[in-house]
């Protein structure tokens, strides 16, 4: 345990960035340049598109890395994705640094941030949806907005608790808590694991007592077998520790506020039995004089002469 402490002590506590909000800005070929585009466009297989995609990103491990084989995955499926919806070159550049900006928003704290990244990725696409230069263009119009939002939805932010399991730092909060008045608890000594010497106890005032050793360590010499006119500790009862005063009143008190907890609710629903009974007498005397009154206007026909 020592050397763990020490090897705890040495390493250096990384620095976690806590979540953020993010300026969005327009990012067409900030990740997949125009040749780039054209090597994946020539690209007929998925194996040879995972190849380029690895080759430009420096993936090359994805087949047997399972990180970088998850990465590896979310772009195929948004070039795929580009390709169903026959985007041109401009476009395929723009959805492609789309979702992985977002990706590198979430992955960058091991904190919730879902609201900060949905933000996000909402302002990077009417970055490329709005004609407001030079801080947005109209890349996109309003039906391939909605395929995209769509299919980040669906495809990313269903499984954003996944990413974040996958790419980030497990946390782990340990705490210490020291009370005012109270001694500090001291370390265990090595006498304690030798099985002959006394066991010692701390008391809170800081002063050790001395305790027997446990019963099973007691010589025969010091058991005295009790005379028949004695009983045994198995027939003796051993009397029940008295109640506190202060646990009866504790107990008083949560008697009486749950009674009149209990009245209050009694009370609040009789009212609103009462009042639904009053509405519903209310609208049954007003349709029996509705139908009455529809009775008595009401006449026969004069018969012919």
């Amino acid at each position: 345990m020592l050397l763990e402490s020490q090897e705890m002590q040495g390493q250096e506590i990384p620095k976690l960035i806590q979540p953020r909000d993010h300026r969005a800005k327009v990012c067409v070929w900030a990740d997949l340049t125009v040749d780039d585009v054209d090597r994946i466009s020539e690209s007929l297989n998925s194996d040879h598109v995972r190849q380029v995609l690895a080759d430009i990103f420096h993936l090359d491990d994805f087949r047997i890395n399972i990180k970088t084989g998850i990465v590896m995955d979310l772009y195929f499926y948004t070039i795929m994705f580009a390709r169903e919806n026959n985007f041109n070159r401009e476009k395929t550049s723009a959805v492609f640094s789309i979702v992985k900006k977002t990706h590198e928003v979430c992955i960058e704290t091991p904190f919730g941030n879902v609201d900060q990244t949905f933000n996000y990725f909402k302002e990077m696409v009417l970055c490329h949806a709005v004609n407001r230069p030079p801080h947005s263009i109209e890349l996109f119009n309003a039906d391939e907005v909605r395929k995209i939002t769509e299919y980040t939805v669906n495809t990313y932010f269903r499984h954003f608790k996944m990413y974040k399991y996958a790419f980030t730092p497990l946390v782990r909060l340990d705490l210490s808590l020291s009370y005012v008045g109270l001694p500090v608890t001291p370390p265990p000594s090595e006498a304690d694991d030798d099985g002959d010497e006394d066991i010692i106890l701390y008391t809170a005032n800081g002063t050790a007592d001395e305790t027997s050793p446990p019963e099973d360590e007691v010589s025969p010499e010091q058991t005295t077998e009790p005379t028949e006119g004695e009983t045994t500790t198995e027939q003796q009862k051993t009397p029940e520790p008295e109640e506190s005063q202060a646990r009866k009143e504790l107990r008083t008190m949560i008697q009486t506020y749950l009674s009149d907890e209990i009245k209050k609710m009694k009370t609040s629903v009789e009212e609103q039995i009462k009042s639904t009974e009053d509405s519903l007498n209310k609208k049954l005397e007003v349709t029996e004089g509705t139908k009455s009154g529809k009775g008595a206007r009401g006449s026969p026909k004069g018969k012919k002469k």
